[in-house]
């Protein structure tokens, strides 16, 4: 039974659910029930890239009318990703997650063993479920200017930053993303393989307005990557594993200059001594606070690149389970659960990826999407937030998971303040409950003593700051 246990605590983490759920999210100072919704017949139409003119599959499972950033489909209709034949082969739990048949661990390691072993050595996970984009053209900056709140402008070329669409007037997060500006006109970016939909149709919608306002004076051009994988290499060992596969010679070929948040286009050397037929777009980045690569690879090398890199003894697959836990000591969101439209970014403790430039009313570049939202929220919290995002600890014994309610400890009849909205036993803090929710504006400030309700008992928790395991990207030597 021991071994069983780990496998069920990460399905029970990644919410892979075959029945319609709700989950209690606060909304303007009340704590209710909210449906996931499906979007509008629109948004679900077949949608195809703006010029490449490239059907866009754009469906997600549907329960009953409401739709989950990772529930469960009817099996004949997962989709699988380029590189499911070797999960098979390499012994993988397969589930449904966010539309796709995903591994959630491997027969050679169990939940713990494999996030440790990401921790200690390095772990590639297939991510090709996520979304690839590029969008580029005269009207491609503006047009990303408005609906994120980042300094898109201030990026340097093959620099990345994290943002987040959002929805005109709310300023709710439609979904978070990582931005990389490939030259001036030209953009890669990655949204959620859960809302993939709701994100095509919600970039449609802007394109279609920029175009119209602008015409083609500012042309956009807006391509979806279905032909390219995408895999995660992190770990301490990530970049030791990775550096010697890399084709060529010069500073470009030396990771040692390519820092976090950076990309370069490269060729890795295979196996039987060729090179890959296209350049890879490899980004210092990843999800789980630990140093490592996103690699995206043509669809056709997947599989050899993939199987190249775990010919090294310090690289194992890992899957959904290790990612969801490295994910949260690391303090990271998961859409769906941890942040939602229901929710902009000052809320969700995101506040640091609007620019500095855009913060001023009085600028220009302070106009985008929920900007007279998000603006006054800024410069206000305590007057314009109802709650705020935060992370626990909590005392020893059952965790504390998603949906578990949040009370007042000095209060008899336990009023509820909150909700958490991810937790689990760390396995890097040897099984100490952590969890991240909302909890009601002024009693999110560390140190702040709550309880959480866990299987109808109320027990201790404290507001902690975030993350539990310190980041360990790689940056460039302090001068």
């Amino acid at each position: 039974m021991a071994a069983v246990r780990p496998l069920r605590r990460g399905l029970h983490l990644l919410g892979s659910r075959s029945i319609a759920q709700s989950a209690p999210v606060g909304i303007n100072g009340t704590w209710t029930a909210v449906s996931r919704q499906s979007t509008s017949p629109q948004a679900r139409r077949s949608l195809r890239s703006p010029v490449a003119g490239r059907p866009v599959a754009a469906t997600l499972p549907v329960n009953n009318g409401v739709r989950y950033a990772s529930s469960s489909a009817p099996a004949g209709s997962l989709r699988k990703t380029q590189l499911y034949d070797l999960h098979i082969a390499k012994g993988a739990k397969m589930v449904p997650f966010a539309g796709f048949s995903m591994p959630l661990q491997y027969s050679d390691l169990s939940h713990v063993e494999s996030h440790k072993w990401t921790r200690e050595k390095a772990s590639l996970f297939d991510v090709s479920h996520m979304v690839q984009h590029r969008l580029s053209g005269p009207g491609a900056l503006e047009l990303l200017m408005k609906v994120t709140p980042s300094s898109l402008d201030k990026l340097q070329n093959n620099t990345s930053t994290l943002s987040c669409l959002l929805e005109p007037g709310t300023g709710g997060i439609v979904d978070d993303t990582v931005i990389t500006r490939l030259s001036e006109d030209t953009f890669y970016f990655v949204t959620n393989a859960g809302r993939r939909d709701e994100d095509l149709a919600f970039l449609t919608a802007e394109i279609d307005a920029f175009k119209a306002a602008h015409g083609a004076e500012k042309d956009i051009t807006w391509e979806i990557f279905n032909d390219r994988a995408l895999i995660a290499l992190q770990g301490p060992q990530a970049s030791a594993a990775l550096q010697p596969l890399i084709h060529g010679s010069g500073p470009s070929s030396d990771l040692s200059t390519l820092y976090f948040g950076n990309c370069r286009s490269l060729h890795l050397t295979l196996p039987d001594g060729s090179t890959t037929s296209e350049p890879l777009l490899i980004s210092r980045t990843g999800y789980t606070g630990e140093d490592g690569f996103e690699i995206s690879i043509p669809a056709s090398s997947a599989s050899a690149v993939t199987n190249t890199l775990l010919a090294n003894p310090t690289v194992r697959l890992a899957g959904l389970a290790a990612r969801d836990s490295l994910r949260l000591e690391a303090g990271m969101c998961l859409y769906g659960h941890d942040i939602s439209t229901a929710q902009t970014p000052p809320s969700a403790a995101l506040g640091w990826i609007i620019g500095k430039d855009r913060r001023d009313p009085a600028s220009p570049n302070s106009t985008f999407n929920g900007s007279s939202t998000i603006l006054p929220q800024l410069s206000s919290p305590a007057k314009t937030l109802s709650q705020r995002r935060v992370g626990f600890t909590i005392e020893k014994g059952s965790p504390a998971r998603e949906g578990a309610i949040i009370v007042d400890v000095n209060d008899e009849s336990n009023t509820q303040i909150g909700v958490i909205t991810s937790g689990l036993p760390s396995p890097s803090l040897d099984g100490t409950n952590i969890a991240m929710g909302y909890i009601k504006q002024g009693l999110h400030k560390k140190g702040t003593e709550v309880g959480v309700l866990v299987r109808k008992k109320v027990r201790q928790a404290t507001v902690v700051g975030m993350p539990w395991v310190e980041s360990k990207f790689y940056r460039p030597p302090k001068a």
